[in-house]
């Protein structure tokens, strides 16, 4: 799968809340050894790592995004990832949007928007 080949990655929706999926996902990356930024602009620290507010607002871009909003937020996830140049969205079940997918892709962005889930691909173990 491409979008696991290289990072680095941003977790936009990462959780403080260890029982919720953002960040869930974020434990995912972080269990196998990956670049990983959690994006979350109420939070300061997730696992232990600095968080961030938004995407602009990472030390680098980052090449994948995991996306864990509500459809509507995550309309404004996919502007902010076109403007900053990441190259793919992988939005997690619940989060899908017909208007997002549609502006990642005219954007050229890859897009997984499938129902996949992030946790089942890489093994997730809690």
């Amino acid at each position: 799968m491409d979008f696991l080949d290289e990072g680095p990655y941003a977790v936009v929706g990462a959780s403080q809340d260890r029982s919720k999926y953002g960040n869930k996902v974020f434990r995912s990356y972080l269990q196998h050894d990956r670049k990983v930024y959690p994006v979350n602009p109420r939070a300061e620290t997730i696992e232990g790592q600095m968080a961030y507010a938004s995407l602009k607002d990472l030390p680098e871009v980052p090449r994948g995004i995991s996306i864990i909003t509500p459809p509507k937020v995550t309309e404004a996830v996919v502007a902010e990832a076109i403007e900053a140049g990441v190259r793919f969205v992988w939005m997690q079940p619940g989060a899908e949007s017909d208007a997002a997918i549609a502006a990642a892709t005219d954007a050229g962005l890859e897009v997984i928007a499938d129902g996949s889930c992030l946790l089942v691909v890489q093994g997730f173990r809690d």
